[in-house]
């Protein structure tokens, strides 16, 4: 509606200076032309809002105009006390700044919304680290990094790629940090490509006196949904079939949830005993087998499967199955029986 639209317009335009009307656009969802109407409909209602044309223009209110928190739903009021776990503002030194900001928040909600917006941040909260995620990544020296992040300026970094001892040497263009399931991320450009870096693999960071060169109108949402994107859809690997117990599929799933594609036919009854005191040879249902489908970018990849010891039998394809052999044969060779 329009009315939320000149709204969302002149909440954004009191936390910027500046606000180029494409990127005001791109935002809204509308069009330039759209938004200049707006401008106008903003102005008409006694606004101090006026544009600037030109490569460097944009939308701008007077400097000191301020309006209250208001013209907020509800909804939108509970939205903003959905409570989000605290690793990541304790990450950024900035816990005890949401807790205060907060505060602040319910303090300027109209007095019907406040009830629903409280019984709200007692009755939900996001806690963005999985099951089994292991021990928290090390976030010290995050405020630091985020202040560098802040000062629009290039950074040189020293950076470990995975699976390498080596160092590397980068100066890059920061659009921002991401937290994805409990790690964090450096989005920055690099020769001009959007580049991820894990921040536990970074070395020295240091701030350069260049200002920093980021794509015109690209934001940090935009870079990061391309790299995304980048990762979930990269190229097809090998599809593994294996054979899993029925008891262990659910643990497999979860342990595997990025290669599990999922199962394939029905399951098959088992005649294992269990335990020596099994018959041998009567069907049990808890050593039914079920095969299933999992995709790896490396028929080594495939190992992974080894902890779920002889509850896995991996089937195909040939290469999969020679991988996981040679792994299981060097590991026999290292832990001979008997010690």
């Amino acid at each position: 509606m329009k009315s939320e639209r000149l709204l969302s317009i002149l909440l954004l335009l009191q936390h910027r200076d500046l606000v180029p009307a494409g990127e005001l656009a791109e935002r809204l969802e509308v069009s330039v032309r759209t938004v200049y109407r707006d401008v106008e409909a903003l102005s008409a209602a006694g606004v101090p809002v006026y544009a600037e044309r030109g490569r460097y223009g944009g939308i701008r209110l007077l400097p000191g105009f301020r309006t209250d928190m208001t013209g907020l739903t509800r909804d939108e009021a509970r939205a903003l006390f959905v409570l989000v776990g605290q690793s990541a503002h304790s990450a950024l030194g900035l816990d005890r700044a949401m807790a205060s900001a907060l505060r602040k928040m319910m303090a300027a909600l109209p007095a019907p919304h406040r009830p629903a917006a409280e019984l709200t941040s007692r009755r939900l909260l996001i806690d963005p680290d999985g099951w089994l995620s292991g021990p928290r990544q090390d976030a010290s020296g995050m405020d630091e990094l985020y202040d560098a992040v802040l000062a629009d300026r290039r950074l040189r970094i020293s950076y470990r790629h995975s699976g390498s001892a080596s160092v590397h040497t980068y100066t890059v263009d920061p659009y921002g940090l991401v937290s994805k399931a409990g790690t964090w991320y450096l989005v920055a450009d690099h020769a001009g490509q959007a580049e991820l870096f894990r921040t536990d693999r970074l070395g020295d960071v240091t701030v350069t006196p260049e200002p920093v060169r980021r794509r015109e109108g690209v934001q940090l949402v935009r870079v990061w949904e391309e790299l995304r994107q980048r990762v979930e859809n990269r190229e097809p690997g090998i599809v593994v079939r294996a054979r899993v117990r029925r008891r262990r599929l659910d643990m497999l799933r979860r342990l595997t949830r990025a290669n599990f594609r999922g199962v394939v036919g029905a399951p098959e009854p088992g005649r294992e005993p269990l335990a020596p005191t099994d018959t041998p040879g009567v069907m049990r249902a808890e050593t039914a087998w079920v095969t299933v489908e999992l995709e790896y970018p490396v028929p080594v990849a495939v190992c992974q499967l080894l902890q779920f010891g002889t509850d896995v039998e991996v089937l195909d394809p040939p290469e999969a199955v020679e991988a996981i052999s040679r792994v299981i044969a060097a590991l026999a060779a290292r832990y001979p029986a008997g010690g």
